[in-house]
């Protein structure tokens, strides 16, 4: 891996147009790579965040490898970070953790046992259950709470699968297919107005054409089910390989058309698929003459906007700064559809250079090749050139010719 001075490091990032900055503050800037694991990370917390004689502080690291997600948060205001980890199910033989008193008296560790119960209100979260102080309660006491939401759970199931439509060549097309039973309008206040949307994130060695993306020809949209692009950001650059690029990638956000809900199912039960056309940039060469370019699936979800009146606040057991939820008003209410496949992640092989290994595809034949066809197009456009010359000059000696004839009969 290539060492990254701070100046690159720096460029590398992207700035989304946000436009709810209370939601997204410490989403200004955004930065995007694959990990295949998180053993680094683990090691890393554990030689230095942990003391070298805290046996729990390295147990607590080791239980971030069987994690389903992990959350990342640096405040850079108190220079705090925050690692959290989430679980699905619990491990074998279940949650067996041990919680003691905080040793200084301004610090202090609830336990809760909390879980959702109907709202009043539509935008409404509320929770309900048993919280308790570690060292000062001997018992739990009942509890219950309640507050505006941006991000809602959809109550009945809506997913969506990712493909690209083979063979995908250096013009792959991404395609979300979406059941017609994800369609149906999620539950939101009456009153909101609400849209399906996609959120791509691509990493720099697939792009998206900016100006062909950005039509407004509504035969084009029409053809892809789309609505308009709403934003964008990030490496634009239709030219550049991808060895130049500085940045890691770009974010596209979507509106997707969606055609008319039918409960009784009587219209065309068939998946409503939506296609975004993309392009693949050049990649370095390989022994293979392939490389894979790893493409996450996009995020697909409902954005409703509500009435000016409702406030909105920041659910403490959401993840929040996910990207997209900053590109929206501060009134606006989210309902995640979910992935249907067990890695979110398509591999696309990309033919490249091939460095090595029989056949006429090889570096140093393509560059011998390009040298002969590039002089023999230099000889060519010569030759074209000096036949004009020799043309128009053997044309005005004859009509300086026949011109004299006429003139000298005349006389």
């Amino acid at each position: 891996m290539t060492e990254l001075t701070p100046t690159t490091i720096q460029e590398s990032f992207i700035t989304p147009p946000l436009l709810s900055t209370r939601f997204a503050a410490s989403a200004s800037l955004q930065y995007h790579t694959q990990l295949s694991n998180v053993n680094n990370l683990v090691k890393y917390i554990q030689n230095s965040v942990c003391a070298s004689a805290s046996s729990e502080c390295h147990s607590q690291a080791d239980t971030l490898l069987t994690a389903d997600s992990i959350d990342i948060d640096y405040d850079s205001i108190s220079h705090a970070l925050t690692v959290s980890g989430f679980w699905a199910s619990p491990p074998k033989g279940g949650w067996k953790d041990e919680f003691n008193k905080p040793s200084s008296a301004a610090d202090q560790i609830e336990f809760g046992l909390l879980g959702a119960e109907p709202g009043l209100e539509p935008e409404e979260i509320k929770m309900g259950g048993l919280l308790a102080v570690v060292g000062e309660d001997k018992k739990f006491k009942p509890t219950m709470f309640s507050f505006p939401s941006r991000h809602q759970p959809l109550r009945e199931l809506a997913s969506y699968t990712v493909s690209f439509t083979p063979p995908t060549g250096l013009h792959p097309e991404m395609s979300i297919n979406l059941p017609r039973s994800s369609l149906k309008r999620p539950p939101a206040p009456s009153d909101a107005v609400c849209a399906l949307h996609t959120y791509l994130t691509l990493p720099s060695t697939i792009f998206g054409d900016q100006y062909q993306l950005g039509t407004k020809d509504h035969l084009f949209l029409e053809s892809h089910n789309l609505v308009a692009l709403r934003a964008q950001a990030g490496e634009m650059d239709l030219e550049a390989p991808d060895w130049v690029v500085e940045r890691w990638g770009s974010n596209w956000l979507w509106e997707i058309d969606t055609p008319q809900y039918d409960p009784e199912g009587t219209a065309d039960a068939s998946n409503w698929t939506v296609t975004i056309p993309l392009h693949l940039r050049y990649l370095p060469p390989s022994e293979t003459g392939y490389r894979t370019a790893h493409v996450p699936w996009p995020v697909v979800f409902w954005a409703c906007v509500t009435e000016e009146g409702t406030k909105m606040g920041v659910n403490p057991f959401d993840r929040t700064n996910l990207g997209w939820d900053g590109l929206f008003g501060p009134r606006t209410m989210f309902y995640q559809l979910q992935p249907a496949g067990d890695r979110l992640v398509e591999d696309l092989e990309v033919p490249v250079l091939r460095l090595e290994g029989e056949g006429i595809f090889q570096g140093k034949h393509i560059e011998l090749g390009t040298c002969v066809v590039v002089s023999l197009g230099f000889l060519w456009v010569l030759w074209k050139l000096a036949r004009v010359a020799w043309t128009s000059g053997v044309g005005s000696n004859a009509q300086a010719g026949r011109t004299g004839a006429a003139h000298d009969k005349k006389e």
